[in-house]
């Protein structure tokens, strides 16, 4: 007999709700971390990850006139105009990387944070200060720059020349803006490029229908998301993987001892799943630690006895010739008076002396 499959699934199912709020709580710190650098989101839908600093240009640091890496570029990102009279200068989350001056409606404080702009007869319109706060609308990637020159007014333009394949107003006439109600502003949308040749990024002009709003797409593999590496103790894949192990582990203890107690009727530690298993497995380990230990006793008990009795023959050896010295100098000394015959029965006695220590 084994457990109902509906018994085990409920307990899994429980103890899956029970860990919920410890990973509930790492993707919530994780999420926050990420969300908290700028020029990144996270898809509300999807819940893919997008950091579009890689696309992001910085001016690059030179050193004597050379650049100190072959990626960095010297110019923004370039959009061609096409039927528009003029092309287009952009940077993204980041100012542009030329210096620009002279923007037409913007304060000079300002200039330096001009994210998108273009240039037409001699003068240079803002179309759009930084912003580094990409949006989801619906499942579309969209970054939007405002406050940029100074729309021209309804009495100054009709849209309907760019249908009719006008150029549209000639700005050296305009002398009026719509300073409080209108400013020239960018949305850009970000597709997912994963071409292997393709570029970082590939900026391409969509329209404008009034001169104030520009659409722009952006093809790039910054596009394509990912999933974003928690630093500050969020789950990753490995705590993820983690829970669950342990959540498994969880089930099969549980689901063992219920099997076990309830349908086998047993009881103490015979209710542990397999317990004649880990019983052995148990047995065999301790044999193998005993083993273990009782060799290295021996062997330690063994070269102390083989020290002891090389220490115990070393000091009789040595007693035996200090005495025999001492004999000897004795011997010696006492046989001056006695002649030649007296020392060399001295010798002799010596050397047997000598001999029956050696031998006991």
């Amino acid at each position: 007999m084994m457990l109902p499959s509906s018994s085990l699934v409920a307990i899994f199912q429980f103890l899956l709700l029970a860990s919920s709020p410890l990973v509930r709580a790492g993707s919530d710190t994780s999420k926050n971390d990420k969300l908290s650098k700028p020029c990144t989101v996270q898809s509300p839908t999807s819940g893919m990850y997008f950091d579009l600093n890689a696309i992001s240009l910085s001016p690059p640091e030179k050193k004597d006139g050379r650049k100190l890496h072959k990626d960095d570029r010297d110019e923004s990102w370039l959009a061609k105009g096409h039927d528009y009279p003029a092309n287009f200068t952009i940077n993204i989350c980041a100012p542009v990387i030329e210096n620009i001056s002279d923007v037409v409606g913007v304060d000079k404080s300002r200039w330096r944070n001009v994210s998108a702009y273009y240039e037409q007869n001699g003068k240079i319109y803002s179309i759009g200060q930084q912003a580094s706060e990409p949006i989801f609308r619906g499942r579309k990637l969209i970054l939007n720059y405002t406050d940029g020159s100074p729309c021209p007014s309804s009495s100054e333009f009709d849209s309907r020349n760019i249908l009719d394949g006008d150029k549209g107003p000639d700005y050296n006439t305009i002398q009026s803006y719509d300073q409080d109600v209108r400013r020239k502003s960018t949305i850009m949308s970000f597709l997912c490029d994963r071409e292997p040749m393709a570029p970082r990024a590939a900026v391409s002009f969509v329209g404008t229908m009034d001169h104030c709003t520009y659409f722009f797409e952006v093809r790039s593999p910054a596009a394509c998301g990912g999933v974003a590496y928690a630093p500050n103790g969020g789950l990753g894949p490995a705590g993820v993987f983690g829970v669950i192990v342990l959540i498994a582990i969880a089930a099969y203890l549980v689901g063992g001892c219920a099997y076990q107690r309830t349908v086998m009727h047993q009881r103490g530690w015979r209710q542990c799943p397999n317990y004649s298993l880990w019983a052995g497995m148990f047995g065999f380990v301790s044999d193998i630690i005993i083993i273990v230990f009782s060799s290295i006793t021996r062997f330690f008990r063994l070269k102390r006895s083989q020290s002891d009795r090389y220490s115990r023959v070393n000091g009789t050896d040595a007693s035996a010739q200090r005495g025999g010295i001492i004999g000897a100098i004795g011997g010696r000394g006492g046989g001056e008076g006695r002649g030649h015959r007296a020392d060399v029965d001295a010798e002799n006695r010596l050397i047997d002396q000598l001999d029956e220590e050696w031998e006991d």
